[in-house]
């Protein structure tokens, strides 16, 4: 297939299909980036893993906000690139310190109460209208979600309430996105992000600095590169899609953190996880395939 015709097969699809498939590369990568992460944290604090993050995708950014400068840096949305900064910091420290302390599968399981947040939010702050059969995917996909984390094997910890703060912190996160994309660029949303977000923690990384390992500096680098691939790809998703359908399929994410969980850190899937996964995939399939159907049936009528 061709260049030109994947271009035209890819702008066919409905905009939650579209904004689905950036959302599969967005939630794979996701995956890879908190299984670095688990493995840096391990010897380096939290913080240290998030500045070089942000400088590392900087660095990333840094060519392409020159060559559009000052478009780069040009938003009609100020206050809100301010305040999805704040909300990133508070997402990324409480849910990097989860992913630490918390088995893979389980933090990120955990996680997924961002969906309902976003939801809400994307009603109270956006106006968009979900059906209830969207809300019905939403609520089996989360389902989905407890049955693979079937809680109850220990106690409750503080890490646990990180990655709910973080899931509520992210889920605001989304819909301002999802607001910002109307107006500004993609390159333009993930610059602030890139750089204020890198100031703002770089005074108390740099006071708790650890000596990172040659090991530890590849993993730190690398949640850097590949945070900036799945923040881009996260982007594209929420201006492609509504907020509401791209949640559902943020649940993608799981699935690559349970097999990244097992070949990586020896976190062995059990039966709840088997069924909670075939939950989630098929919440994930049920929208895309009835939004398809949707856009086609309108199609129809309009040529009729």
């Amino acid at each position: 297939m061709s260049r030109a015709s994947t271009q035209v097969w890819f702008r066919s699809l409905s905009g939650n299909a579209r904004g689905a498939l950036f959302m599969v590369v967005a939630a794979s990568l996701y995956s890879v980036m908190a299984a670095l992460i688990k493995f840096a944290g391990q010897g380096l604090p939290v913080i240290q893993i998030l500045l070089v993050r942000q400088v590392v995708m900087t660095i990333i950014v840094a060519p392409a906000v020159v060559r559009s400068f000052p478009g780069s840096l040009a938003t009609r949305n100020p206050g809100l690139q301010f305040l999805r900064v704040v909300a990133a910091i508070v997402a990324m420290v409480c849910g990097f310190g989860a992913l630490v302390h918390l088995p893979l599968a389980n933090a990120t399981a955990i996680a997924f109460s961002k969906s309902f947040f976003t939801t809400i939010f994307a009603i109270v702050l956006l106006g968009e209208v979900v059906g209830w059969r969207r809300w019905m995917a939403v609520v089996v996909g989360f389902a989905g979600v407890i049955v693979m984390a079937h809680p109850g094997t220990g106690e409750f910890s503080v890490y646990s309430v990180l990655a709910v703060v973080g899931a509520l912190a992210a889920g605001f996160v989304m819909v301002i996105i999802r607001y910002m994309a109307r107006t500004d660029t993609p390159l333009t949303i993930l610059t602030y992000q890139a750089i204020f977000l890198g100031l703002a923690v770089a005074g108390p990384a740099i006071y708790y600095w650890q000596p990172p390992t040659p090991s530890e500096w590849f993993a730190l680098v690398g949640v850097g590169a590949v945070g900036y691939v799945s923040q881009m790809a996260n982007i594209m998703a929420y201006k492609e899609g509504e907020a509401s359908v791209m949640a559902i399929f943020d649940y993608l994410r799981l699935i690559f953190a349970v097999l990244l969980g097992f070949y990586a850190f020896g976190e062995v899937p059990d039966l709840f996880t088997g069924i909670g996964a075939v939950i989630v995939v098929g919440s994930a399939l049920y929208t895309v395939h009835r939004d398809t159907r949707r856009k086609a049936a309108i199609a129809g009528e309009a040529k009729a």
